[in-house]
């Protein structure tokens, strides 16, 4: 049985793609802040998928949360898919680089950076030791793309696209994927921009399978979207 550590996965795209996962039958530790919500999305896929989820409140900013999440997945038999989900804005609603408080902008990096560089440090020996260990680590367009107010999040996602890229040359063995799954109807784009008028944009679950394409045909490491998986080819990779 597969296992994949998820975090963020109480709510938006964390959750789809815990769903997804579990609908094909791997087992999961999954992670976020907030206990209660995520007891009730752990306990619904348990209940509908019949796998085995482990549920561990916590912030991925803390040694303790990150070494307790590569246990519980060690518990369930080992690693085969590190998801870093988790994320914060920095600043809600987002402002500009002028007035972005310093506070929010260190919660960002420690959250959307050392916190995914941790969980992979923590997870290597059990991803190395796996016969298709990956890492999808979730990016953003404002990594590429200078978007007035998005200066702090995307400097943390920019960040988190060369780390993949450094850790995809480091660890050939290993698939890295940074992707970005573009604007979706999540609780963090109403809350980036709320006078947004978020209904044309897609739902995390309609996301979610488009993104693991990525495991599923085993895609080169590299720099992903979903509006180009959605629009490429099915066709298989080869693994190194």
């Amino acid at each position: 049985m597969s296992v994949a550590i998820v975090t963020g996965a109480s709510r938006g795209l964390g959750r789809a793609l815990a769903g997804e996962l579990a609908a094909r039958g791997w087992d999961l530790v999954l992670s976020a802040r907030g206990a209660a919500v995520l007891e009730e999305a752990a306990a619904g896929l348990e209940r509908a998928e019949g796998v085995r989820v482990v549920a561990l409140a916590g912030d991925v900013s803390s040694a303790a949360h990150r070494a307790a999440l590569v246990a519980a997945a060690r518990g369930l038999g080992g690693l085969d898919l590190l998801v870093n989900n988790a994320g914060v804005l920095g600043a809600e609603p987002l402002v500009p680089l002028a007035v972005q408080p310093a506070a929010g902008l260190r919660e960002a990096f420690e959250v959307n950076v050392l916190g995914p560089l941790g969980l992979v440090q923590e997870g290597l020996p059990l991803l190395r030791a796996s016969a298709a260990g990956a890492v999808l680590n979730i990016s953003s367009d404002a990594a590429v793309v200078p978007y007035a107010t998005w200066g702090a999040y995307g400097a943390t996602k920019a960040a988190v696209d060369l780390m993949s890229a450094v850790l995809a040359v480091e660890e050939p063995e290993l698939r890295v994927w940074w992707a970005d799954p573009g604007s979706m109807r999540t609780r963090m784009m109403a809350a980036a921009e709320p006078g947004e008028d978020l209904a044309g944009l897609p739902a995390p679950e309609e996301v979610a399978p488009v993104l693991l394409r990525l495991h599923a045909e085993d895609l080169p490491s590299g720099r992903y979207t979903a509006e180009g998986l959605a629009g490429s080819p099915a066709g298989g990779g080869t693994r190194r």
